[in-house]
């Protein structure tokens, strides 16, 4: 195993450039193989792009604030303190490896932006509190558990699927989540993946001495000195605990109200939820507003490049690339197969423009269509889609800046064991799929 991630560390070091050059290249990719196949002219294929290049700034946004209210929760000090006391009696690289890896999953399961900045957070500390850790793979495990992110409490086609007035509820109705990310199937899935995953893993951790990248040591901070003047009213005001607690204990009720009238787990209330817990565990609203601005610089790199992937989909719609990409599987899908292809062909796409949000819009319609024609599994068919989608995250560039902004590392340094894990995960994600889509028949 040792041999195969030094193998793909060396390549992707030698040929992989930085994640907004990886988007500039499949732009120009998806803009040739769409003049090619479909037939489009340039000026068609740019126009389908500038056109698209703002479509999904609401999305970008909502995008945004899930992760950077993952950010803000994991930095408040109560969850801080807790990831100290956990992995305090961690002191081997392996099981720093292990316990990031299950940070990461059961924190992405929760919220996706909460686990990938989770995952991370854990892996920095691991990385600088134990000896002869290899940074870059504890890093790397930090981010794995991203995996399950799809198939738990935030994941983006679940929870459409499950909204009142979603855009194909003429079509499939309402899918319950006790069809789909509480179905049995996904549920053992997640079970397996984080019982074994960590493990992989671990397995992958160098054996030379000479091989082994540490961490830098965390900066000294200078201890704080309360000011000697008194506090204006206004700063009184941006310290109140009334105010932080306050503002947040409301969002809260109104959290548990939205629930107790029938409200749905949506987008949107994953968002307002983990927001509000983060004002509330912060206490003021000066704390609250300073790892506001840490997390910017987080995410930073998921608003400036949102806009490029939100230009390829729209090459790809527009050129019907994605439709004609889709019914290429339809073709020889049986009703027992179809999840099976429609894993596989998200999976492609999802190299592409990586939003499962967005790239159900264009092939969530086929795909439910051909379900229905032939027989197929709803609940499976769209999950297949969801799950290609966050397998191949594994090795999309996008979703792997966050962690480079925290770890301060290149994504060279990630890679060659993310292609592992990519492996890996697709032997038990298709395991699943297969076993459900000809059970379910």
């Amino acid at each position: 195993m040792n041999a195969l991630a030094n193998f793909f560390t060396r390549i992707v070091s030698k040929y992989m450039p930085d994640a907004l050059v990886v988007a500039i290249i499949l732009t120009a990719l998806s803009a040739i193989i769409a003049m090619i196949f479909q037939g489009s002219g340039f000026l068609d294929v740019s126009r389908y792009w500038g056109e698209g290049f703002w479509n999904l700034l609401a999305f970008t946004m909502q995008m945004t604030v899930i992760l950077l209210a993952g950010y803000i929760l994991a930095k408040t000090p109560a969850v801080d303190r807790l990831m100290d006391m956990i992995i305090a009696g961690i002191h081997t690289p392996r099981a720093a490896v292990i316990a990031a890896t299950l940070f990461g999953g059961i924190g992405s399961w929760l919220n996706w932006g909460f686990g990938l900045v989770l995952g991370t957070l854990v892996a920095q500390k691991l990385g600088r509190k134990v000896d002869g850790l290899h940074y870059p793979l504890v890093i790397a495990a930090g981010y794995s558990g991203f995996a399950v992110y799809g198939v738990g409490l935030s994941g983006s086609v679940p929870l459409l699927i499950n909204t009142p007035d979603h855009f194909m509820e003429n079509v499939i109705g309402l899918v319950p989540l006790s069809e789909t990310i509480f179905s049995p199937y996904i549920i053992v899935m997640n079970l397996v993946i984080l019982a074994t995953l960590p493990f992989f893993n671990a397995m992958l951790h160098p054996k030379k001495a000479e091989d082994i990248i540490e961490a830098k040591p965390e900066p000294a901070v200078e201890p704080a000195t309360e000011p000697t003047t008194e506090r204006t009213f206004a700063e009184r005001l941006n310290n109140s605990a009334i105010i932080g607690v306050g503002m947040g204990l409301f969002g809260l009720f109104y959290v548990a109200l939205y629930l107790f009238e029938g409200g749905g787990v949506t987008l949107n209330f994953v968002n307002l939820l983990f927001l509000f817990l983060g004002i509330t565990l912060f206490v003021t609203p000066a704390r609250f507003l300073a790892a506001v601005n840490e997390g910017v610089k987080v995410v930073s790199g998921i608003i400036i490049q949102y806009p490029f992937y939100a230009g390829i989909l729209a090459i790809l719609a527009g050129s019907g690339l994605i439709v004609t990409f889709s019914n290429w599987f339809v073709a020889i899908s049986s009703a027992e197969t179809l999840p099976i292809f429609s894993f596989i062909s998200a999976g492609l796409v999802n190299l592409f423009v990586p939003s499962g949000g967005g790239q159900w819009v264009i092939q969530g319609p086929v795909m439910m269509d051909a379900a229905q024609q032939i027989g197929a599994s709803i609940p499976a068919t769209a999950l297949a889609v969801q799950i290609g989608d966050q397998w191949t995250n594994m090795v999309q560039p996008f979703w792997l800046l966050p962690a480079l902004a925290i770890s301060g590392l290149q994504l060279k340094h990630l890679m060659g064991y993310m292609v592992l894990v990519l492996f890996y995960l697709g032997i038990i994600f298709l395991g699943t799929i297969a076993i459900w889509g000809f059970m379910a028949v």
